[in-house]
């Protein structure tokens, strides 16, 4: 019998419990960005969490790279305030153990309420940030439309229950806006927000404002744009996990994430923090990997699960539509929602460019009525559009040419009652609505 049997063999039948082992290293290296520790290699897993201990004080990090003789691990924290020799203890994966009485509080990434409200309450199960998305031959299929209220989505790009869908905007263009007037739908259970490198006095003035219908039902995610990119990167991952909850319950949880640029730029920090190559934009190659796991994630529960609608808000740099971010997302979405600069320069909001949106799923959601009136609409307002130039040059002559004189009469009309703003009422029925101000 060889020493590590006889070692199991007397575990196995001693009468006490062995008590469990405290693994710890040391902290060998402190640059800008990660620190290295020494001790920890043959005992920790990629995305596991370290503590680190100094003067009766505590610091958080996770191992982002492992090798042969020590650890890389990038802190929670936006400065690192400890130096050589600090001790180092490995602490396990992360998790988050939501319950009913979440809802209506503010939490930062790690889970601790940041509402001034008291502590939380912990439930008995225990997700997993880093959970896999449901097996995709046993996720329900989608078919309950859902209204949202804005009629520019619910005609040109309707959505489904359990749908994931992106609204894709430059900076300024009204993306914020469009998400609050979403947020205030009323056909979910339970709604999931996570702000993602936000303006802190943005924060408020969204719960305070754009969940104020919703507030008793939603539980909010924060990670603001000072916060460090450990807690940036986590902050979404955090939301689907509890959203995870709730959907595992039965709920139809709305899940707002804005945005999921900055979780990619949060990726690309750790990544190049972790030795990893930039290859698009500055990119790493784990970025383009870890977008659709989280966006998968979304979506219908198993049969007999609830569902979750995602609402993911794509920052557009330098309003560049084709970044690699903005690509990869889109392919991996069941539709997006373009927000045009120029569209909000003209003053329309909200700045949907109904041309370059589409849905996936609207399919599903149209009537056959419905859907020839909006492919009719969307031939006039190309039409319209294309010729813009040509009626501010005069080159435009009324009776020359049917269709165009009937789009220069009825497209002003469609983006008038396409019109709306947070004060507005949400509409129940856009169709009908649009034939009423059409009609007048």
């Amino acid at each position: 019998m060889t020493a590590l049997a006889r070692l199991k063999s007397a575990i196995d039948s001693a009468a006490v419990e062995i008590p469990p082992v405290r693994v710890g290293g040391l902290v060998t290296e402190v640059a800008p960005t990660y620190c290295r520790v020494a001790g920890l290699s043959p005992f920790v897993r990629l995305g596991e969490r370290v503590r680190f201990s100094w003067d009766k004080m505590n610091a958080l990090g996770e191992v982002v790279r492992i090798d042969g003789r020590d650890v890389i691990v990038k802190p929670f924290e936006t400065r690192m305030p400890f130096g050589i020799g600090t001790e180092a203890h490995r602490i396990g994966a992360i998790g988050l153990a939501p319950r009913d009485e979440w809802k209506g509080r503010v939490i930062n990434a790690m889970g601790e309420p940041v509402d001034g409200l008291g502590p939380l309450a912990h439930g008995e199960r225990m997700m997993n940030v880093d959970a896999e998305p449901p097996p995709a031959m046993t996720r329900a299929r989608l078919h309950r439309p859902l209204t949202t209220g804005v009629r520019a989505i619910d005609i040109f790009t309707p959505i489904c229950e359990g749908q994931r869908i992106g609204i894709f905007a430059g900076s300024g263009v009204g993306k914020s806006t469009l998400l609050s007037m979403i947020a205030h739908s009323h056909g979910f259970d339970t709604v999931v927000v996570a702000l993602v490198g936000e303006r802190g006095r943005e924060v408020r003035e969204f719960i305070e404002g754009a969940l104020n219908g919703n507030r008793a039902r939603a539980v909010t995610v924060v990670a603001t744009g000072d916060e460090g990119p450990m807690m940036r990167r986590l902050a979404p991952l955090s939301a689907m996990a509890i959203a995870e909850y709730f959907r595992d319950q039965g709920d139809s949880v709305l899940l707002i994430v804005d945005s999921v640029t900055r979780y990619a730029h949060a990726a690309r920090d750790i990544a190049l923090a972790a030795g990893e190559p930039a290859v698009a934009r500055g990119y790493a190659p784990s970025v383009f990997s870890d977008l659709p796991k989280l966006l998968e994630r979304a979506g219908p529960g198993e049969e007999g699960a609830g569902s979750i609608t995602g609402i993911f808000a794509v920052l557009i740099d330098g309003d560049d539509h084709n970044d690699p971010v903005a690509d990869a997302i889109r392919g991996t979405l069941d539709g997006h929602i373009v927000l045009d600069r120029s569209i909000a320069d003209q003053g329309r909001y909200p700045a949907i460019n109904v041309l370059g949106s589409i849905s996936r799923l609207a399919q599903i959601v149209w009537t056959s009525d419905q859907r020839e009136l909006v492919r009719k609409l969307r031939t006039l307002i190309s039409r319209f559009e294309d010729t813009r130039d040509l009626r501010l040059m005069g080159g435009y002559h009324q009776g020359a040419d049917a269709e165009l004189d009937r789009a220069v009469q009825l497209v002003p009309r469609v983006y008038d009652a396409l019109r709306q703003d947070p004060s507005s009422p949400l509409a129940q029925d856009a169709f009908a609505d649009l034939a009423v101000l059409l009609r007048q």
